[in-house]
């Protein structure tokens, strides 16, 4: 990561950044803390330049990977979703809890590693709004580069570590709400399919709002 800040600056973090987030698993967050902790030792970049280029990487690569999920998202869940023991009735729950709660899907997904690379997809795939998508993709993009940027820019080394533990317990706290979510999606299942069903009746359904 060093080599890569150094050699190529602020584009190796835009590159970076911006695939992580439109759906290809590299260490966007990891090479954001070691550009502003190489920029807070030497000050041969600016920590507001990859405040910048790493918030508007980080938006623009989840509109690109929430434009895939739009486009082709619903088509591969329907071909390959039995699989998973994916079936209409459950790709529509999927898409009615994606209506309550995609915002906050959206925002938070940006601090934790694994929902920062697919959560633009899934927004897609389950038709979330594009309006409301992109203002809480650029708000948890804004937010997560200014927390990442300026924090290791000030804390160099320190932040480092204590990335790595924040890391950790984020990873944490996701797969403990993860679990949680899906006992409550099987003991609400019937519930949730009956509202899902109200909310998309037929094959399509109608889009719900909120």
């Amino acid at each position: 990561m060093n080599h890569l800040v150094i050699t190529y600056g602020y584009f190796a973090v835009a590159l970076f950044v911006g695939m992580e987030s439109l759906g290809i698993p590299l260490p966007g967050e990891t090479i954001l803390v070691a550009a502003g902790t190489y920029a807070g030792h030497t000050h041969r970049l600016s920590v507001w330049a990859l405040f910048a280029v790493s918030a508007a990487a980080a938006i623009v690569g989840d509109n690109i990977g929430y434009l895939l999920g739009r486009k082709g998202g619903s088509a591969l869940v329907r071909r390959y979703g039995h699989y998973v023991r994916l079936d209409e009735a459950k790709i529509k729950v999927g898409r009615y809890l994606f209506d309550l709660h995609g915002g906050k899907v959206v925002f938070f997904g940006r601090f934790v590693s694994v929902l920062r690379t697919y959560a633009a997809f899934l927004a897609g795939t389950n038709l979330m709004e594009w309006p409301r998508f992109l203002v809480y993709n650029a708000a948890g993009g804004i937010v997560w580069s200014a927390t990442y940027a300026f924090a290791s820019y000030e804390l160099g080394a320190a932040f480092q570590k204590v990335s790595s533990t924040i890391y950790y317990v984020l990873i944490g706290v996701a797969v403990a709400a993860a679990v949680a979510v899906v006992i409550t999606i099987r003991r609400q299942l019937a519930k949730l399919t009956a509202r899902a069903e109200a909310a998309y009746p037929g094959t399509e359904g109608a889009k719900v709002t909120g």
